[in-house]
């Protein structure tokens, strides 16, 4: 099956677009190299993914026959995603102990904000 199309029918990306697009950006790893979005996936396989804010590290177990419900997917994939990884933000910029984590895609800070990030910086 195609590295593509499993991503999608293990339930790592809504969309099988947003796989190809994630494996394109090369956000996927295969085996700790840049996968291709036609690879062909095998039983055994480690595949590292960026899906969001998270890097969720999977084993390859079988191929599904189509997408799977979200109950069966763990009968395709062993998920090797360290605990540590699945709590830490890596999309979010800190901006200061007043403004917090600012979420990814926010845009540009204020004014004000750029204010608290120099004061916390010095």
């Amino acid at each position: 099956m195609r590295l593509d199309k499993w991503l999608w029918c293990v339930r790592l990306y809504k969309t099988r677009s947003l796989a190809t697009t994630a494996i394109r950006g090369g956000h996927v790893k295969l085996a700790g190299w840049a996968a291709k979005t036609a690879h062909e996936v095998k039983a055994g396989d480690v595949v590292v993914a960026v899906v969001g804010d998270l890097t969720r590290t999977v084993k390859v177990l079988n191929s599904p026959p189509s997408r799977v419900a979200a109950p069966l997917v763990s009968q395709y994939l062993e998920d090797l995603t360290p605990a540590v990884d699945e709590k830490r933000p890596t999309g979010a910029v800190w901006a200061g102990a007043g403004a917090g984590l600012r979420p990814k895609g926010k845009g540009r800070p204020t004014k004000r904000e750029r204010r608290q990030i120099g004061e916390w910086m010095e």
